[in-house]
């Protein structure tokens, strides 16, 4: 719960720079549309960079091996 919690808070605190870095798209002449879906793209791309890199570090974490945590274990 408490990490829904803190999501929600880092949402609010994105949305009004999020709002606009949208609008300053759309003043530029970008169509709304097309802003929307760059957005969604670039949000995407970079859950899947700190997916991987949590799943890299993740297995590779010392303290996971040394305690047993390994693949092989």
């Amino acid at each position: 719960m408490v990490e829904m919690k803190q999501n929600l808070t880092c949402r609010q605190a994105l949305a009004d720079a999020f709002q606009a870095l949208s609008d300053e798209a759309v003043k530029a002449g970008w169509p709304e549309g097309d802003v929307a879906i760059a957005l969604a793209e670039l949000a995407e791309e970079r859950v899947i960079e700190v997916t991987a890199k949590v799943i890299v570090e993740g297995f590779g974490h010392p303290p996971l091996i040394a305690a047993g945590g390994g693949r092989n274990s």
